[in-house]
């Protein structure tokens, strides 16, 4: 499941810069000139990771960072601010408004691609390539294979991505509604027991492996992934 990542950036040949890296790096990247575009391509679609310019026509970046983290809908939604500011007393600034990593121009390419990776693996982990593996169940996503104690099991592709979502975020309370914007999408519009279908189709394939009650139901909320 590749993240999509939402660039706001006024100059032309480093948003171009960034968007040409991010998808050889296999991300979905969408591209802003402003707060104004950012927040009309938001409305469509939530990023799973914004890299926000400081200096904006406009609004600027931090301002709408500061929008950003006060809106529950996009609160949790990982920044990584990127500006010229080198000044200690800024980067504190930037994180103080809720910014996850901080990158001052000019920048290395590679050096921005490992921070974006850095902060999906500890913000949103589902949305990185590395292997996840608990108590024998193993899911790859590079190769979109899973395995329970060695052996292999065969999910639809729903079933896989909702099983990588949970055991990415073990010990979480999910409602179906988390669910369904974290696995379906945002702008998918389906009815929230449809992840009771798909919960059951799961712990049904898990059951040769003996992992069916790795996945819980905590009644009136959700669903969590627990080895405990």
């Amino acid at each position: 499941m590749s993240a999509s990542i939402l660039v706001v950036e006024d100059e032309p040949a480093i948003q171009e810069l960034l968007t040409l890296n991010l998808k050889q790096a296999g991300y979905q990247p969408l591209r802003a000139m402003s707060v104004e575009q950012a927040q009309l391509l938001m409305r469509e679609t939530q990023p799973d990771l914004i890299i926000l310019d400081w200096m904006l026509p406009g609004m600027s970046g931090i301002e709408f960072a500061r929008r950003l983290k006060s809106d529950g809908s996009s609160k949790d939604i990982p920044i990584i601010m990127l500006t010229s500011k080198g000044e200690e007393v800024d980067k504190v600034r930037g994180l103080e408004v809720g910014a996850d990593d901080y990158v001052t121009k000019p920048f290395s390419p590679r050096e921005l691609l490992a921070r974006v990776k850095a902060v999906l693996r500890r913000r949103a982990p589902q949305m990185t390539d590395d292997p996840v593996e608990v108590g024998g169940l193993r899911v790859d996503p590079i190769t979109r294979r899973v395995t329970g104690n060695g052996a292999s099991i065969d999910l639809g592709p729903t079933e896989f991505r909702l099983l990588h979502f949970l055991m990415a975020n073990p010990e979480r309370v999910h409602s179906r509604s988390n669910v369904l914007d974290k696995v379906w999408g945002d702008g998918v519009y389906v009815e929230d027991r449809t992840v009771d279908v798909h919960i059951r189709r799961l712990r049904k394939a898990l059951e040769s492996s003996g992992h069916e009650e790795l996945i819980q139901t905590v009644r009136g909320v959700g669903y969590r992934f627990s080895a405990h």
